[in-house]
């Protein structure tokens, strides 16, 4: 069975992009447009691993990290960072909210792949 991997991320352009390079790479792909469509959809349908992009309305990427590990449920899932912000700042913000690792859009599909690979040994 393959693993099922939440992409949060407010721009479509980008959400179709990483859900081809899932499903190329044999995962199943669960889509949210913003923190908390992603908060709704994780409650229904479980997954293994969660992209979230750190700009978004209603609710950005540290506050969903925050409420994802809080969860008993989704505390220990890989959640990976996808987004255009590269400052140091953002990034330890990121690591203090519970995020595994930080991918700088734009992405490369391997360089995407690689990390995902690595976080859902």
């Amino acid at each position: 069975m393959s693993k099922r991997i939440l992409t949060v991320d407010d721009s479509s352009s980008i959400r179709q992009m990483v859900s081809f390079t899932l499903k190329q790479a044999q995962y199943e792909a669960v889509e949210a447009v913003d923190g908390i469509d992603a908060l709704e959809k994780i409650r229904s349908t479980p997954v293994d691993m969660a992209l979230v992009d750190l700009n978004m309305p209603r609710m950005d990427g540290i506050t969903l990290i925050k409420h994802l590990r809080s969860d008993a449920q989704h505390r220990f899932i890989p959640i990976v960072m996808l987004t255009t912000e590269s400052q140091a700042e953002k990034k330890m913000e990121g690591k203090a909210a519970g995020a595994t690792g930080w991918i700088v859009k734009p992405f490369k599909p391997d360089q995407l792949v690689t990390v995902i690979k690595k976080v859902l040994r």
